[in-house]
């Protein structure tokens, strides 16, 4: 952290703390390239996804505890970061409103073992998701099976005798209107069919 330039504004400056941080990933085995290009644009989008990631990250391997990231900033070469006034916009009130260039350590230790107990239960939750997913689909090829099935018994039975497909009234008409059926055109119901045939 000491090697890290806080509060540059130049490019050449950045590219020098993205190598930092790139060397620290491969130092620590983190597979995950930075996209310095990228990032020393300051494009939103760009920035939001590493950021994502980094929060994500953090939130997966944080062992918890304390963390108080000014005091980790302040080494030889790095400027001292002094309390600015409160910054006030119409998301903060004056009260509750961060220092700007500082990092909040209170309540750092319960984010940190949140966000992972949160993981844990969105992992959770996503697992049970996909077994009801799974479950919906074994039921839906279940009935599509059945389905064809009769559709197959429906075949056989007009391939035996021709005339049964022609009656307007007759049992056959009525499944097939009923499986060929769409969401737009629903198929009669059985009150709507015999009204519609009196």
């Amino acid at each position: 952290m000491s090697r890290v330039k806080f509060n540059v504004n130049t490019e050449y400056a950045y590219i020098q703390n993205f190598k930092i941080l790139q060397n620290t990933f491969a130092k620590h085995q983190i597979d995950r390239l930075v996209p310095v290009e990228s990032l020393i644009k300051c494009k939103m989008q760009d920035n939001l996804e590493f950021l994502q990631w980094t929060k994500r990250f953090w939130d997966q391997y944080y062992p918890g505890g304390e963390y108080d990231a000014v005091a980790r900033r302040k080494g030889p070469g790095n400027p001292v970061v002094t309390a600015a006034a409160p910054v006030t916009s119409s998301r903060t009130s004056g009260a509750g409103a961060a220092k700007r260039g500082t990092t909040p350590n209170t309540g750092a230790a319960r984010k940190g073992v949140v966000g992972g107990s949160t993981s844990m239960a969105v992992v959770h939750e996503n697992n049970q998701l996909k077994e009801t997913v799974a479950g919906l689909e074994r039921e839906r090829d279940f009935y599509f099976s059945k389905l064809r099935d009769i559709e197959l018994l429906v075949q056989e039975a007009v391939e035996a005798d021709p005339e049964i497909e022609k009656e307007e009234e007759g049992l056959v008409k009525r499944i097939q209107t009923t499986l060929y059926s769409t969401e737009v055109q629903p198929a009669l119901t059985e009150q709507q069919y015999q009204s519609a045939h009196q």
